[in-house]
């Protein structure tokens, strides 16, 4: 099993298998993506290495990112090759959805499980303002389909400065009688956008306490479950989950690491430059990969710096999907 010094054990894995993404989310790539062309992220086979190794040491699930992961022309054939390896209990994406609508049934078939989608908005001419596309109808359609695909629908809300009472509200209503877990997020910072997080960061705590004073109670979390704190109200068929990273102790229950689609190893989203995994991933190395991992993982710290403006080798969240 894999395990740090502060006895924290992964079992998740955010794989990122491409940095492009054809949104210009204001928080993540307000100028567009200008960033490695495509023959600079991992092959196939590459991240059938990554997981074999991965999954032998005890980690149960993957999340597949981006950038935008329905960039890669291959990306079913990645999803089938997640799911089919050994270990591997639970395929999830994040993904912005704008080809959710075309692709849920076929991505379901492969062997996905779960589907984060970011909706910032359920305003159209807003959504349009903060991705830099007039996408939301399409995106909404999307999550319509991956529900009746029988995929478990998670939607990402960053919550920038305007996120307001009337939005949350929109929002609550929205989930009444959809069955899809709605994920607000605390805005962090990274290393291109300082200026933007000081003018838009909002903390989430008050919509925590104002949650818990309208009737919603904490779910138990699944021991491969990510950061969100996750609620649920007898009235709602929707639950609501938390991400809140300044919060105190937020990295004391961190389970998963990071692998970019360069091949770095990530020990913490906020951390290092990234470690080299490309020796053991070109020689398909996966006994040698597992040493590997578990030599360096004792320097992972217990917490991150965000508190103190570092944000490490993050540039943009499109580096590392978030």
């Amino acid at each position: 099993m894999l395990q740090d010094n502060h006895g924290r054990q992964f079992y998740y894995l955010r794989l990122s298998i491409t940095e492009a993404c054809n949104f210009r989310c204001q928080y993540c790539l307000p100028d567009g993506y200008q960033g490695p062309s495509a023959d600079s992220f991992l092959s196939k086979s590459e991240i059938q290495t990554v997981l074999s190794a991965f999954a032998g040491l005890g980690t149960s699930k993957v999340r597949i990112t981006g950038g935008e992961p329905s960039l890669r022309r291959d990306l079913t054939e990645i999803i089938s090759v997640a799911a089919s390896t050994p270990g591997i209990q639970r395929v999830a994406m994040t993904t912005h959805g704008g080809r959710l609508a075309q692709k849920a049934r076929e991505w379901k078939a492969a062997g996905l499980d779960q589907v984060n989608v970011s909706i910032d908005s359920l305003d159209p001419r807003q959504f349009a303002a903060i991705t830099g596309q007039d996408k939301l109808k399409e995106v909404l359609a999307g999550i319509d389909n991956a529900a009746e695909s029988g995929l478990d629908v998670k939607v990402n809300t960053v919550m920038l400065s305007q996120f307001d009472g009337k939005r949350l509200t929109r929002f609550l209503d929205w989930i009444k009688d959809k069955p899809v877990t709605l994920r607000f997020i605390e805005l962090m910072q990274t290393g291109d956008h300082e200026g933007f997080f000081n003018h838009q960061h909002q903390s989430g705590q008050p919509v925590k306490e104002w949650l818990l004073s309208q009737g919603w109670s904490p779910l138990i979390r699944r021991k491969d479950a990510g950061p969100a704190q996750e609620f649920y109200h007898p009235d709602y068929q929707g639950k609501i989950g938390l991400i809140l990273p300044y919060s105190k102790d937020f990295c004391q229950s961190c389970n998963r690491l990071r692998v970019a689609a360069n091949g770095n190893l990530h020990l913490c989203l906020f951390s290092e430059q990234g470690l080299t995994l490309q020796p053991y991933l070109k020689e398909n190395d996966v006994q040698g990969l597992q040493q590997y991992l578990q030599k360096v993982l004792v320097s992972k710290e217990a917490t991150h710096h965000l508190h103190e403006g570092q944000t490490g080798a993050t540039k943009h969240l499109a580096m590392l999907g978030g």
